[in-house]
């Protein structure tokens, strides 16, 4: 999915994160400064739906205008097994490394 609040936003003439934030407040959601630019400026790792509802009321659209399905990126399952199985006997078999230093239990 794409988050398309900025273009939603600047369709109703709001051109700045802080304006929106303002009005979200006068409707009784307050949001951080950072988590703000995150709504703002990129896509979000999650959302609220009570959340979602007050910006969607104080922009006056509806959801399918802010997330916009992308099914381009969606993969089937056997697309992945496939991608998978080519990865594997594409090389050597990598053996993972602990960071710390410390080294993995016996198989």
């Amino acid at each position: 999915m794409k988050w398309n609040l900025r273009l939603a936003a600047a369709n109703r003439g709001i051109w700045k994160a802080s304006e929106l934030q303002r009005i979200l407040a006068e409707h009784g959601l307050v949001i951080s400064a950072g988590k703000m630019s995150g709504l703002w400026s990129g896509e979000p790792a999650s959302i609220k739906l009570d959340d979602l509802n007050i910006i969607c009321a104080v922009l006056g659209c509806g959801v399918e205008e802010l997330l916009l399905p992308q099914p381009e990126k969606v993969q089937r399952v056997g697309e992945q097994e496939q991608q998978a199985s080519a990865v594997a006997t594409g090389g050597p078999a990598v053996t993972p490394k602990r960071r710390d230093g410390r080294s993995l239990p016996p198989v």
